[in-house]
């Protein structure tokens, strides 16, 4: 009798065919997975290996450029990270930054955004839950790799303080083709002495099409920086955003109050004489809501179709409507729409359903939309008796009717 063969060679007549042939199959398959695991192991090993990858220098890169990963290799010859390794550190490193808490500021703008949990948005279109490096706006890889240039702000919100400028400022970043600085430069107001390459450094990168802005809501009524912005460029795009000089004077005053609770009242501080009814137009938080007055200095260098004003009542009601006013009037497409919000009735304030470079809803933060402190309605009377004739003229010169005097 012969010897049987190699096991799985030959059907014997104990071994049915339909098994020998699901051994084979299963043998397949197994070498299959075998393979594809060894494949994946080395597919990351190769991109998270630290040996640099050697090319000839040219573009007028420079060996050892700080911020590109780069390392000197000779006088000819640039050493730089493997791209989809150093793409995936910056990414990291993205979100790291965007998870620690912003630094303390001392010129009282406090941090405006936190993340909420998916479960929070409501509304149609979902939580907007999803992977952010996916669905990072377009670009996005290329500036985390230093490329594009630094440019000098194309349009700038100059005002005002308590407006709304900062929750405008964060919606208009989740347009791919707006790109931001975070904190407020205060340049044209307090730093102007360290000159204009120091501001351009200031600014994000952007590639050919990106709109560069900045906010500073201090800029509207500084006296020197309508001449001072011209002077940068006479094409620059001004955004005020306004609101009811009153509730803006009163918003004012409890942000003071949350650091400083010494401070006399409201009452006391909005009067040189209480007896006569006389309003102390030197308390900034008074003198700020005098928009017309601030606005006539602008318009001794810029004409009004330069600027745009964005109601802070509207950008509350109706937050995609007020954007895209503000896309038209910078010359974007109107990519900002309903879908992105939600109103958060707790806060009482529209909330992104997904902000720039994040997966989760972001809302206006604790600092804002404090707990307004009772005010004597006969003091809201006369401060209303007092903006009407200065708001009337503002409407004029706007030619907007922004209602605070219905």
């Amino acid at each position: 009798m012969a010897p049987p063969g190699p096991a799985g060679a030959h059907p014997t007549p104990a071994e049915p065919l339909s098994r020998s042939i699901f051994r084979k199959f299963l043998l397949m398959l197994c070498s299959l997975l075998t393979s594809l695991y060894v494949f994946y192991c080395l597919a990351e090993r190769c991109q998270t290996l630290a040996g640099p990858v050697v090319r000839p220098s040219g573009g007028g890169e420079e060996a050892g450029a700080p911020g590109r990963g780069a390392l000197a290799a000779g006088p000819r010859e640039l050493a730089v990270w493997p791209a989809a390794a150093q793409r995936k550190r910056l990414l990291q490193r993205q979100q790291r930054r965007r998870r620690r808490p912003p630094a303390p500021r001392d010129d009282g703008e406090e941090a405006a955004w936190e993340e909420e949990p998916p479960g929070l948005a409501g509304g149609p279109g979902g939580s907007g839950a999803g992977s952010s490096a996916a669905e990072a706006p377009p670009g996005t890889l290329a500036l985390l790799l230093d490329e594009g240039s630094k440019q000098l702000p194309q349009a700038i919100i100059i005002g005002v303080k308590k407006g709304g400028t900062r929750a405008l400022l964060e919606f208009l970043r989740v347009h791919p083709d707006v790109r931001a600085v975070g904190a407020e430069p205060h340049f044209f107001d307090r730093s102007y002495d360290k000159g204009l390459a120091w501001y351009r450094d200031l600014m994000p990168r952007t590639l050919d099409g990106q709109i560069t802005m900045e906010k500073t809501p201090s800029y509207f009524v500084t006296r020197e920086a309508p001449a001072r912005i011209s002077a940068m460029s006479k094409d620059t795009k001004l955004i005020v955003v306004v609101r009811d000089p009153v509730t803006r004077a009163i918003s004012d005053y409890t942000q003071t109050l949350s650091k400083r609770p010494d401070i006399p009242t409201f009452e006391s501080l909005t009067f040189k004489n209480r007896t006569t009814g006389l309003i102390d137009t030197s308390w900034s938080a008074i003198q700020i809501g005098i928009y017309a007055k601030h606005l006539e200095h602008w318009l001794r260098h810029f004409p009004i179709g330069q600027m745009l004003f964005v109601s802070g009542e509207r950008l509350i009601s109706d937050p995609a409507g007020e954007l895209g006013r503000v896309q038209d009037f910078l010359g974007l497409k109107r990519i900002i729409t309903d879908k992105h919000f939600y109103f958060n009735k707790t806060k009482g304030f529209p909330c992104l359903k997904k902000a720039e470079g994040s997966s989760k809803p972001h809302c206006l933060g604790k600092t804002k939309g404090r707990t307004h402190p009772e005010i004597d309605r006969e003091v809201v009377r006369l401060l209303r008796d007092f903006y009407r004739p200065f708001n009337l003229k503002f409407y004029q010169m706007t030619g907007q009717d922004f209602g605070w005097d219905g």
